[in-house]
């Protein structure tokens, strides 16, 4: 039979002088990877149990901050020439397959602009391989499906200062049925343009986190004077848009922390009507 690839260099015998070496390192891999299984094994079926507990109650089988809380643990305990984004992608793999047992977990991925392609990237790095992911025309689809039952979770284009009116999506998001879980990549990506997850259930707090408020102005409030008002109220903002229609403005922040949709600093906010519309763990340094 002809040689399919001549290019490629030929397998070489191993010298007599390594075999043995090559034999015992091989074999202590080989029980390494005996022992994973074994372990892996018996992580299942520990969620196997969780899923028929009646401690579980009726939470949602996925929990974005405790994956995150998960994760941190492994990144600060982590040592050795493994890359930190290989470690994150072998959990995220077990996450995925571990929420796959509690439930039926479909995605839908709003990827109808330039950012197209890193939602899907980011969409199936984070929710794994085996995990169906449907692409939808638009947002408004996304969203449709997921109010519907027909997804478990939607995945978004974060929004950005300068996009078009018909992308701002968060202007007209029913944070009263859905709210945002995640942001991805939970591993920083430097130029990466951000992705958010949304689900009917909400966020679960990681310990170090962000909360998401769209907040009604009047077309008269400046970007500085919210965010003065912002920070007196114990509220520091990382990031804020505003977004004016006439005499109405809709502001969205993001803040430090995890803040309770029914936070009463949030209700007192000066006579503001301020909305949470999701939160998200912090992204890991890459």
């Amino acid at each position: 039979m002809p040689d399919l690839n001549p290019s490629a260099a030929p397998l070489l015998p191993t010298p007599p002088a390594y075999a043995a070496e090559l034999a015992t390192l091989r074999a202590e891999i080989d029980a390494l990877d005996d022992a994973l299984h074994d372990i892996v094994m018996r992580r299942a079926g520990i969620v196997a149990r969780l899923a028929e507990s009646r401690a579980k109650g009726a939470g949602p089988a996925l929990r974005p901050g405790r994956e995150a809380a998960i994760l941190r643990r492994m990144l600060a305990r982590h040592a050795g020439p493994l890359p930190r984004s290989a470690l994150v992608r072998l959990w995220r793999e077990i996450f995925a397959a571990s929420t796959a047992m509690q439930s039926n977990f479909t995605v839908v991925a709003a990827a109808d602009n330039e950012h197209a392609d890193a939602v899907m990237r980011l969409t199936r790095a984070h929710f794994g391989g085996t995990t169906p992911i449907r692409a939808m025309t638009t947002v408004g689809q996304a969203l449709a499906a997921l109010l519907s039952g027909e997804a478990a979770i939607a995945t978004l284009p974060a929004p950005e200062p300068e996009e078009r009116e018909d992308a701002a999506w968060w202007v007209r998001f029913d944070a009263n049925s859905l709210q945002v879980t995640a942001r991805l990549p939970f591993l920083a990506e430097p130029g990466s343009h951000g992705v958010l997850v949304v689900s009917p259930t909400p966020p679960d707090p990681s310990g170090r986190d962000r909360t998401l408020l769209r907040i009604e102005l009047t077309a008269d409030f400046s970007h500085a004077r919210l965010t003065r008002l912002l920070a007196d109220a114990g509220i520091p903002a990382h990031s804020l848009q505003i977004r004016r229609t006439g005499e109405q403005a809709l502001a969205l922040a993001e803040v430090a922390g995890f803040w309770e949709a029914d936070d009463p600093r949030l209700k007192s906010l000066a006579g503001l009507h301020v909305q949470r519309l999701g939160a998200y763990a912090e992204a890991e340094p890459g």
